[in-house]
């Protein structure tokens, strides 16, 4: 049992809410049970410790089974302990540790995708994590991700992911040209949503085809520059007063209109 919040493995632990520690180890942090869950089921390859309070461990018996079956010994810690190592105020008992495993461009667009998103300094971990969530839930390929992105391993993006971030390929550190140059040369069209876009509405039947989202920044969208490397820009239509939508609300639209055309020619 673990039980001094102050002790070097606790504070080691704690440390990866931080960027810095995460890209110094390669690690990063899993709190509450869906994500611990989520990892085991999915990706138990990636897990390295799991801390839990017995409490937690007897309301969640299914993920200590999983970790038994991955071979992942359960450490024991007082809710102090937990506390301490999370970036929640309330952890719900659960702590876990695992190694980053992003996916290579190159692997993702080898493999002949249909549905990407592309994100281009995307800032807020919410959005980033939402997005990641609406590409798996429209069934996308791949999440690519920018370096000027926020870092997918940042807990708050990891808990927007529900879990998503163990579903599908995830690309870090990306450069856009290079992801661009990638997806045109395996066929993809690069569709830019902006504002200043043409019509999304007349322009429905080209998503029938392979299709790569590029989404931009919440608050400037994507620069000249990235805009000019995508084969088309398009807006989504705001038939009431909203001045405009947030931007993962407008990424889930975007993926699950392409998900629906291509599902219907199919």
């Amino acid at each position: 049992m673990l039980e001094n919040p102050r002790s070097p493995r606790v504070r080691a632990v704690a440390k990866l809410t931080k960027r810095p520690a995460r890209a110094e180890t390669g690690l990063f942090l899993l709190e509450g049970p869906q994500a611990a869950r989520e990892a085991l089921t999915h990706r138990p390859d990636i897990m390295v410790e799991l801390f839990a309070t017995p409490s937690a461990m007897e309301r969640h018996a299914d993920i200590r089974e999983a970790a038994v079956a991955a071979g992942l010994e359960v450490v024991f810690a007082t809710e102090s302990v937990v506390d301490a190592m999370a970036d929640t105020v309330t952890p719900q008992g659960i702590v876990a540790v695992a190694r980053q495993a992003p996916t290579s461009v190159r692997d993702i667009f080898a493999g002949e995708p249909r549905l990407v998103a592309i994100c281009e300094e995307v800032r807020d971990p919410g959005n980033l994590g939402t997005i990641i969530r609406a590409a798996d839930a429209a069934g996308a390929d791949a999440v690519v991700l920018t370096g000027r992105t926020v870092d997918p391993y940042n807990p708050k993006v990891v808990r927007s992911t529900t879990g998503s971030l163990f579903h599908l390929p995830v690309a870090v550190g990306v450069d856009l040209a290079d992801a661009v140059a990638r997806a045109r040369a395996a066929g993809v069209r690069v569709i830019a949503a902006d504002v200043g876009g043409g019509d999304f509405l007349g322009s429905r039947d080209l998503l029938a085809e392979p299709t790569a989202w590029l989404f931009g920044n919440e608050a400037r969208g994507l620069e000249d520059d990235a805009l000019a490397l995508a084969d088309l820009s398009l807006r989504l239509p705001i038939y009431g007063s909203a001045e405009s939508l947030n931007l993962a609300t407008a990424a889930s639209v975007c993926l699950y209109e392409t998900a629906f055309a291509q599902r219907t020619h199919a």
